[in-house]
């Protein structure tokens, strides 16, 4: 599939999608696909949801676009609501700013960080196997070298230690230097990675006794994709700094900043800003998109779905291993088990995954998921397993090689993998 006038930042499509509805998506031959992947966990509640597209069509017929030197009706009463959830349910005393993307979000927290720490202290530790934006500065964050080498050099002042291991980034957050430790509750593009039992809570504990600012990455964990609405209150932490983005309009492009007041206060007129970032259309759908998370309560949903989904992979011949939480799920396949070429043939039977680190397929399907939708997604794994497998044993190249219209993938963001300790949800021969 060819597109000659857009830039080759991914590889050349196999899929051409003109429709979605609920879980379902549908290309330009009319053909359809259980969508397991969500754009990476962001249409959590499904393709043109009728609220979000209500409100979006409501609000564009009324007022798109204002610049943020004045206010606009949305801004606060959004804002608020995030402050909310961020506090599970009670007010959590912070202040939002509202971005375009993940990147944007995590962009506002570092500049924010080196406002609130001060000249000369600067420095941001972050975690190898992590992702945090393409930006300059969230790139050099993102602890995978091989992103860096082709864009030194890079803004100064990050250090990179390995996930979980809280020794290591003992060693590196010096109090004089270091203005924050930046990190994924789970490390989404290196494989749906899971520190190790009381890691952030260690964290939380570290940067107290330094006074250095424990700052967040929830884009792709956030907003009830682990069954919580975050994913840091599994580990009854409470950050300096949060971000988010991704599922926050429900593939409306937006990203948030939250901070806690005194942090946020570090932020005078003229540090930061953004042309569109919390514009009234983008808002729309960020209210229609949180105020019906918490009408179908989204996060029992992802905790009921993810536990279906978790015992049915472990028990499919060639997954090794389930780690993740909720929905937001990783199948780790046995040795000699391709797992590109796994989802190729996915995609080619009508299921949309992809496989973000060697040996690893990553499920985020949209937090409305039935029983049913993981049932066929489960059996369509469970078949092109069983094919990879036979073709495997055969020293096959490739499962659907030979099936009409199979191509190589496209990676959205494939991560290196994480060093350091990592959790498996569910092991074969082990009990959860």
């Amino acid at each position: 599939m060819q597109a000659p006038h857009l830039m080759t930042t991914y590889k050349p499509p196999t899929v051409r999608f003109v429709e979605g509805h609920g879980c379902r998506l549908v290309d330009d031959a009319g053909r359809s696909y259980l969508d397991f992947l969500s754009g990476i966990a962001v249409t959590s509640l499904g393709h043109a949801h009728p609220a979000v597209a209500a409100a979006v069509a409501a609000q564009a017929a009324r007022l798109v676009h204002v610049s943020n030197l004045f206010g606009n009706e949305l801004a606060e009463p959004v804002a608020e609501h995030l402050d909310r959830l961020v506090g599970d349910g009670e007010p959590a005393g912070g202040k939002v700013f509202f971005a375009n993307s993940g990147a944007e979000a995590n962009e506002c927290a570092i500049k924010l960080a080196r406002r609130f720490g001060g000249r000369g202290r600067h420095e941001v530790v972050s975690a190898y196997g992590s992702f945090h934006g393409r930006t300059l500065a969230t790139l050099h964050a993102t602890g995978q070298p091989s992103k860096h080498e082709p864009f030194a050099p890079l803004p100064e002042g990050f250090r990179h230690v390995a996930y979980g291991d809280l020794a290591a980034l003992r060693a590196a957050a010096d109090p004089t230097r270091v203005a924050a430790v930046l990190l994924e509750p789970i490390e989404g593009e290196s494989g749906v990675v899971v520190p190790p039992p009381g890691y952030l809570e260690a964290v939380r504990q570290l940067c107290d006794e330094r006074g250095i600012l424990l700052v967040l990455d929830e884009v792709q964990t956030g907003l009830a994709r682990t069954g919580r609405w975050f994913a840091f209150h599994h580990d009854g932490v409470r950050p300096d700094v949060v971000t988010m983005a991704k599922a926050l309009g429900n593939g409306m492009p937006i990203g948030a900043c939250w901070a806690r007041a005194d942090v946020a206060d570090a932020f005078v007129p003229g540090d930061h800003g953004s042309t569109f970032g919390g514009q009234p259309l983008a808002l729309s759908a960020v209210r229609a998109t949180i105020d019906t998370m918490e009408q179908i309560d989204a996060p029992r949903r992802a905790r009921e779905r993810g536990a279906q989904l978790e015992v049915g992979l472990a028990a499919i011949d060639g997954v090794r291993s389930v780690r993740g939480r909720g929905l937001l799920l990783a199948a780790v396949l046995d040795d000699g088990v391709d797992a590109g070429a796994l989802v190729d043939d996915l995609l080619v039977h009508g299921l949309v995954a992809n496989a973000p680190s060697a040996g690893v397929v990553r499920l985020a399907p949209p937090l409305v998921v039935t029983g049913q939708e993981c049932d066929e997604a489960l059996g369509l794994i469970s078949a092109a397993l069983a094919r990879s497998l036979a073709a495997r044993d055969r020293g096959a190249a490739r499962p659907g090689a030979g099936v009409e219209g199979a191509t190589p993938r496209g990676v959205v963001a494939q991560g290196a993998t994480a060093e350091g300790a990592t959790q498996d949800a569910t092991t074969k021969g082990a009990t959860t």
